[in-house]
């Protein structure tokens, strides 16, 4: 083997290596979830050492260079100015959406439409038009940007350029409203989610059904495909979750244990774990080998509407309907902070790329950032008339969106430098 270059990834923490073997170039990542600024680059460099052969000692000072560079990245808390306000639709606003860099963002309407938009000037870029009923779900095919997919209410998922705003398929078979969509991370397929109680996968190149996934009773609600690609999740209003092999379509495990809806399902970074968030007011830890639930977090006195992992897997954080939310260690299942101060329910939450902040959405109209560790909260982002719905970072953690039922979304940008 011989090594050829690295690569780094930010989040999660890691060293990708590109080499070559028997003639063909490959490449392997050196995952680096624990690392913090505190991390002494040299034991963590022996460490690397002992355990991958190709970092031989003449790639030593590469290697700490990259550790520094990622160290740079674990920023402190930050503070957040509004940018601007965006006045998206004239019926209401259904879903949001970043690209990887946070340069563009889609919203979906009840008016049919998905609309692109410059997250710095704020202009329309793209009306996306073709839909004749309600646009539930909007996505971009991260991390390239080129495509987004849309999934509507007149039982289809369109797929369009994200350049030029053409469509590229029109993907028909569902035989009820599309609830949801995803792209797998290589953007080769897109999973949909529907009403008539199946998922399906589509080639993204052709435009053609490559699955039907069966196995729920009542409607689909969540999907996630899993950091490789090899598996997906779904959750249904049949209180169950299905987890399916990509590549044989096959039902791999029917995870059965909630006793309502699923709200979201969510694997965690390296594939070993699933959390599912229900409204029978908990969220539940599944291993994804073997289907076995390994902890029951019970923290909340109403329906949990939303759950996630941070990027490294380590941690998950649950909102709720009861105007809090919680943040648990994945691995010994404690609870580390509870993060109070909402005046209404918490419908979205999620971790800042850096996992040392988090940021939830309120019927009270505000969207807060939290301090992980403490659990206290670090600012309130106001300006929303009406219940916000939908916030997001994208992937530097500098800029944040949200989305509200009065029809416009905020865009937020980081007062400090990372």
């Amino acid at each position: 083997m011989k090594l050829l270059r690295f690569f780094i990834r930010y989040f999660p923490p890691g060293i990708i290596l590109e080499y070559k073997q028997g003639g063909y170039i490959k490449t392997k990542s050196i995952d680096l979830l624990d690392l913090t600024s505190d991390t002494d680059p040299d034991e963590l460099v022996v460490e690397i050492q002992q355990s991958e052969p190709l970092i031989t000692q003449s790639r030593v000072e590469q290697v700490k260079e990259l550790i520094h560079r990622l160290q740079q990245k674990q920023a402190h808390n930050r503070s957040f100015f509004l940018q601007q306000e965006v006045h998206v639709h004239l019926l209401p606003l259904t879903n949001v959406a970043f690209n990887k860099s946070g340069s563009r963002f889609i919203t979906g309407s009840y008016d049919r439409r998905c609309r692109v938009w410059d997250t710095t000037s704020g202009q329309q870029l793209l009306s996306l038009e073709g839909h004749t009923n309600i646009v539930a779900a909007v996505a971009f095919n991260i991390p390239y940007g080129d495509k987004i997919a849309t999934g509507s209410f007149d039982r289809t998922c369109k797929l369009w350029c994200a350049q030029t705003g053409s469509c590229l398929h029109t993907l028909r078979g569902h035989l009820a409203e599309i609830r949801c969509l995803a792209f797998n991370p290589q953007s080769t397929l897109v999973a949909t989610g529907s009403t008539d109680a199946s998922a399906k996968l589509w080639d993204v190149k052709r435009g053609k059904e490559v699955a039907t996934l069966k196995g729920h009773s009542a409607e689909i609600l969540s999907l996630c495909f899993n950091s490789v690609g090899s598996q997906l999740v779904t959750g249904s209003s049949d209180q169950t979750l299905a987890v399916w092999d990509v590549a044989t379509e096959r039902l791999v495990h029917m995870l059965a244990g909630h006793a309502g809806e699923i709200s979201n399902a969510q694997f965690n970074w390296d594939c070993s774990l699933i959390v599912s968030g229900s409204l029978d007011n908990t969220c539940k830890l599944w291993e994804a080998v073997s289907g076995r639930c390994v902890a029951t977090l019970a923290a909340h006195t109403e329906e949990v509407l939303d759950v996630c992992f941070d990027s490294t897997g380590q941690l998950v954080a649950i909102a709720s309907a009861d105007g809090t939310a919680s943040v648990f260690n994945a691995a010994t299942y404690e609870c580390m902070a509870r993060l109070e101060g909402h005046e209404g329910e918490i419908s979205k939450i999620c971790f800042s790329p850096q996992g040392n902040t988090i940021l939830t959405a309120s019927s009270d109209k505000t969207a807060r950032l939290w301090d992980v560790q403490t659990g206290g909260c670090l600012q309130i982002l106001t300006g929303h008339t009406l219940e916000i719905f939908s916030c997001a970072f994208n992937y530097e953690g500098d800029t944040i969106i949200t989305g509200s039922a009065d029809n416009t979304c905020q865009i937020w940008r980081c007062k400090d430098e990372p």
